[in-house]
């Protein structure tokens, strides 16, 4: 790494720290709880918030990640949904899910009733507009936790985030991150040729998630007597409060987290975007972006995104480095060219149980896994982005991580009526 890299992620992390550490001051205030320090023989307690499809298959892989794991409280704003993912992980595991009626949460305080009750660790997987919140009660009940991707919608959630991870640190705590790719085998393989030379010094990285539409997101339809909000909330995809712009930040957050990887995490010192929204929607994101990111060295990321039926779909990462190149995604195997030759050949491993796998495993071995500080500047890395492509502005880390911008009220409840501000519009749109 550069002197001018490390100067720049130093900077960056002395920031974060003072952020956290003033945040986890706060907490400590709030409710106290031992962390789980579980025996070998101990059974671990999990509970899940969000029951929808993603929700279900984390609760399917934590019950799959370790012997002595049984689900036994779950959470939803909807009854529909709880129940049906209670089908499901019954009817596939039915020796681990004891979730009784009493145990089954519903409504806007449903994630604080699983938190308060007996759970050791908590699975997080609503939508991102509730992820800062629900990790910082998480984390302040002294709980362990898996958290979906993205960590936060919008920069005072990011802050949220980075207290959160240090208060976990602190207390010995686990936070796992849905940012998968750093638990998928090949690209572990890659990343360490990488470290050793295998292609030189990085020069500039190209990752790309170009997909088919995500126009919506529940599939059924829209009866008279759903609120905007309630509709909002089962629709999610295109609504910035509750996505933080699902091509952006999910799908580009994956591709982001990764170009952070490859540079030894790294954060650029700013970026410049373009991006527009192509196919009418409801919402307020947009579906498609082009960001352009500047490291402190000079070396450039590139994230190409987009969400539209009919086009060329690509999932990929093009290393690119001073004698050869690693190109991820264009085939069942990462592959580099150039003064090595090399490709993974190793056994296929999936990374979604091995996210689970290794964070039980260090709950157990009371070495806990914090991905806290990472997943928040990996989101902190796309919300910039995404703002340099809404306003069409040049936006800098310090912008970003400092931006006032709140996208999620701070209260709510069925009643809530909130008005969202319109689409952006790049060169119109304020840089807040």
């Amino acid at each position: 790494m550069t002197n001018a890299r490390k100067t720049s992620r130093r900077r960056f992390l002395r920031c974060s720290a003072s952020v956290a550490a003033a945040s986890a001051a706060v907490s400590r205030l709030g409710r106290a709880a031992a962390p789980v320090h579980a025996r070998s023989t101990e059974t671990l307690r999990v509970g899940l918030i969000g029951c929808g499809g993603r929700g279900t298959g984390a609760a399917f892989q934590a019950l799959s990640a370790d012997d002595r794991v049984e689900l036994t409280a779950m959470a939803d704003l909807f009854e529909d949904n709880l129940r049906a993912s209670l089908n499901q992980l019954e009817e596939r595991m039915p020796d681990k899910v004891r979730v009784a009626p009493e145990r089954r949460f519903l409504g806007f305080g449903a994630y604080q009733d699983l938190i308060d009750s007996e759970v050791d660790v908590v699975l997080l997987a609503t939508p991102p507009g509730f992820r800062a919140p629900h990790l910082k009660a998480a984390v302040e009940a002294g709980k362990h936790v898996f958290a979906e991707i993205t960590a936060a919608v919008d920069a005072p959630g990011v802050r949220s985030v980075l207290a959160s991870a240090e208060l976990a640190q602190t207390k010995g705590l686990a936070i796992v991150s849905g940012f998968c790719w750093r638990y998928n085998a090949a690209l572990r393989a890659a990343v360490e040729r990488i470290r050793q030379g295998a292609i030189g010094p990085i020069r500039a990285a190209y990752s790309t998630y170009y997909r088919g539409g995500l126009s919506r997101k529940y599939h059924g339809p829209r009866t008279p007597e759903m609120s905007d909000l309630e509709w909002q909330i089962r629709d999610w995809y295109d609504y910035l409060w509750l996505s933080g712009d699902v091509t952006i930040l999910l799908s580009g957050g994956h591709s982001v987290d990764k170009m952070s990887w490859w540079l030894d995490d790294a954060m650029p010192a700013r970026a410049v975007a373009l991006g527009s929204r192509v196919f009418p929607s409801d919402g307020n994101t947009f579906d498609n972006a082009f960001v352009a990111y500047e490291y402190a060295d000079g070396v450039r990321g590139f994230l190409g995104c987009r969400s539209h039926a009919g086009c060329y779909c690509e999932n990929a990462d093009y290393i690119i480095g001073a004698q050869g190149i690693c190109t991820i995604g264009r085939g069942r195997s990462p592959v580099i060219e150039g003064r090595t030759t090399w490709r993974y050949d190793g056994p296929p491993v999936n990374m979604y149980q091995t996210e689970h796998d290794e964070l039980f495993a260090s709950i157990r071995a009371a070495a806990p896994i914090n991905d806290g500080f990472r997943m928040a500047r990996t989101t902190l890395m796309a919300i910039m982005g995404r703002m340099a492509a809404y306003t069409g502005k040049e936006v800098t880390w310090e912008q970003a991580l400092h931006s006032q911008q709140t996208l999620v009220p701070d209260k709510l409840d069925w009643d809530t009526r909130f008005e969202q501000p319109p689409r952006a519009t790049p060169g119109l749109t304020p840089l807040l």
